[in-house]
């Protein structure tokens, strides 16, 4: 039995299981029974306790009921409303309740053994939070990424080392992963609804004195085209810009209230369905 979930109020939940997998997904009915098939035979096969969460940007399309074919632990987290990617990440990883809590993009970007190697870590004890990172020596691409989009990558790349760190610039590799500790106290300061909510995550993780590792990925796939390099790099710019003046101001120190959240467009209503 499978369940969409909409809700108001997200509250404190006790890690029940190993690891909750978030999947950010904005009108994508098409790619996610590929991508969710992928994951039911590779984290089988790994034989932890695991729940994949799709959260639903707001889609148009069945996005929302792709998940109810594929078993108890695959479920959905609908936003009333399109918010941005950031938006449908926080609100997964708020409510999910795994030891370790991760998030990776619709379109499986990375090889799955990344998803391994930094939960591993992160449950040996080593680190808190583990990122992905596409420029370690031991990433390796096996597609070819468009001259534009890797211009402005390598642009935003270097505005995000002077403003939020020097040494995590690659802060959109979208696998990232936490414990459930840190998972929380990350997510619930966030306000950033837009792609450079990976930025505001890193630079969250750097201010709260969290311990973090950089793991290498292996780039399979570059699917994804929600990303526009002319419609978003000038706003993710002003995002970063926003993320550096919140820290100056101290803007980041206590966590937002459930109020908060609700603002981020949650419905008001909790279902499960058969």
């Amino acid at each position: 039995m499978s369940q969409t979930l909409r809700i108001l109020n997200l509250p404190r939940r006790a890690p029940d299981h190993d690891l909750t997998l978030v999947i950010p997904a904005y009108n994508e009915q098409n790619r996610l029974p590929r991508t969710l098939q992928q994951l039911r035979e590779y984290l089988d096969r790994w034989g932890i306790n695991y729940r994949v969460v799709v959260a639903d940007d707001g889609s148009r399309d069945e996005t929302a009921s792709v998940a109810s074919g594929f078993g108890h632990r695959f479920s959905t987290l609908s936003l009333s409303q399109n918010r941005g990617k950031g938006a449908a990440v926080r609100a997964g990883m708020l409510s999910a309740s795994g030891r370790v809590v991760a998030f990776t993009d619709a379109d499986l970007p990375y090889a799955l053994k990344g998803l391994r190697a930094g939960y591993e870590l992160i449950r040996g004890g080593r680190c808190q939070v583990a990122f992905g990172a596409r420029d370690l020596e031991d990433s390796r691409r096996f597609v070819r990424r468009r001259t534009l989009r890797r211009a402005a990558s390598a642009v935003f790349s270097q505005v995000v080392r002077f403003l939020i760190s020097p040494d995590v610039t690659d802060t959109q590799a979208g696998l990232k992963l936490f414990s459930a500790e840190a998972s929380r106290a990350i997510f619930s300061r966030t306000v950033i609804d837009g792609f450079a909510f990976d930025a505001e995550v890193v630079f969250l993780a750097r201010h709260l004195r969290l311990a973090y590792q950089r793991i290498p990925v292996e780039l399979i796939n570059e699917e994804s085209s929600s990303l526009s390099v002319w419609r978003h790099t000038l706003p993710m710019l002003r995002e970063v810009l926003q993320i550096r003046f919140r820290g100056m101001r101290g803007s980041y120190a206590v966590a937002t209230t459930d109020s908060d959240v609700d603002a981020a467009g949650l419905d008001d209503q909790q279902k499960a369905a058969a």
